[in-house]
């Protein structure tokens, strides 16, 4: 099936990415947006617009039946959903597919099993994945709880079965506080998520953020596009991205790539998929799938030239993969900086007009931003306003790229986090690639920021 005409189901710099990438491929572009968002870039570029709701996000681009109208008002034969909002709802996908709609995505039963993060924990385990030693499933019994944290060893860290983002996360280094720290977790766990569901994992010293790009066709056949180390992290969110890893050697990532390769094709997995692991002292263990695109997706196309969006939607259309295993090349270094709109000390969102903007330029500099002079930050959404991606064919000149590039950025009308990421940039550790997940907040406690 040839997709001729797209709906967007998505906002800000990743819609227009979605859009490019249709453009390029000769499909049309429909975008939704909010009363918000009637301004954006990709609302503006697209060659159709709807309105599906006022700002906030549960009655705009969370509104499923919204956005399926729209889809059939405008004649779309496919919805990409991006990343965040719908993009892991495997309702929203059987929905989609069941209006006769291409899903630009995995198979809804993949994005189900995946988001649950006992049954993820279980499959990746029956697939072949390394695993954190913990729990099998979920775990309400005292005395169970007991016996697989000691067998584990302490700390052990009691996770929500459902969410993320650091809530309902509990570490445990002891067996007096075991049962407390579990009934807080659930309750944590119940408020952010509606699910009390909670189980218990070897909790991590010190390891370091590491995730591997998959691709599969749905037929069987699937590829791995190397890693990305997003170790820099505020409060679990990540910060900066580069690839490849600084601490990986070639056959460790031979290694892992093509353990995960093979449990996408075991699986049967359509689409773009990230696994992620936290690695220490030369292990990997399994901690989640995202069914998705990433947000630091460009770091993966800096060094291997594909394109994961338009390989998304051949996927979409019945189509092999544009590349094998054997013909993918990793080539270079590339960094990705997230700029937001915050305060770069204290991290309060600074929404606002753009009163000046020019982007950085030249050679091997990518900017992914749906800004422009004149437009409205608005308050309502994610802090992130775009990301700046360098190449370069060493990672010590990557950053000497990103260094340029960062003090060429103009953003005024709004604080951002520029100037937070030319101070990391300049910090001899990370200079020499020795940070783990916990080193920027330690970095921040140091500087004196939040």
């Amino acid at each position: 099936m040839a997709i001729e005409k797209l709906l967007i189901a998505n906002r800000g710099e990743i819609a227009l990415r979605i859009h490019r990438a249709c453009h390029e491929m000769g499909i049309r572009t429909v975008a939704v947006h909010s009363t918000a968002d009637a301004d954006a870039m990709h609302v503006r570029l697209a060659d159709e617009a709807i309105c599906i709701g006022p700002p906030a996000a549960r009655d705009s681009y969370l509104n499923i039946a919204a956005i399926i109208s729209a889809a059939e008002i405008s004649g779309a034969d496919a919805i990409h959903p991006g990343y965040g909002f719908l993009s892991e709802n495997a309702k929203f996908a059987e929905i989609v597919e069941a209006h006769g709609i291409a899903f630009v995505g995995p198979k809804p039963e993949h994005i189900r099993t995946m988001g649950d993060k006992i049954e993820a924990k279980r499959t990746a385990g029956a697939l072949g994945l390394p695993l954190v030693p913990g729990s099998d499933g979920a775990i309400s019994d005292l005395a169970e709880a007991k016996a697989i944290a000691e067998k584990a060893g302490y700390p052990v860290i009691i996770k929500a079965a459902s969410g993320g983002g650091g809530r309902g996360m509990k570490v445990c280094t002891s067996p007096d506080d075991l049962e407390t720290l579990m009934q807080q977790a659930g309750s944590e766990a119940k408020a952010a998520f509606g699910d009390a569901t909670v189980y218990l994992e070897k909790y991590l010293g010190n390891p370091r953020h590491i995730e591997i790009q998959v691709f599969g066709d749905g037929q069987g056949n699937a590829i791995h596009l190397g890693e990305r180390d997003c170790s820099l992290q505020r409060r679990h969110q990540k910060v900066l991205e580069e690839a490849p890893s600084p601490v990986l050697s070639h056959a460790e990532r031979e290694r892992i790539g093509g353990v995960c390769a093979r449990a996408m094709a075991d699986m049967g997995y359509r689409g773009a998929g990230t696994i992620e692991f936290l690695w220490e002292n030369g292990e990997f263990y399994f901690i989640e799938m995202n069914t998705r695109l990433q947000v630091e997706h460009p770091v993966t196309e800096m060094i291997t030239g594909v394109d994961l969006v338009r390989e998304q939607i051949r996927v979409a259309e019945g189509r092999p993969l544009s590349v094998t295993q054997d013909e993918l090349v990793f080539s270079g270094h590339a960094i990705e900086c997230r700029i937001n709109a915050e305060d770069p000390k204290t991290f309060a969102p600074s929404p606002g007009t753009v009163t000046r903007y020019h982007v950085p330029g030249g050679m091997h500099v990518r900017v992914d931003s749906g800004l422009y002079q004149g437009y409205r930050v608005p308050p309502y959404y994610d802090s992130m306003i775009g990301k700046l991606i360098v190449y370069g064919r060493t990672r010590e000149g990557a950053i000497m790229r990103l260094k340029r590039a960062l003090d060429e950025y103009v953003i005024e009308g709004m604080k951002t986090t520029i100037p937070l990421h030319q101070a990391l940039l300049n910090d001899p550790e990370f200079l020499n690639g020795d940070y783990t997940i916990k080193w920027l907040e330690e970095w921040l406690a140091r500087e004196g920021q939040a």
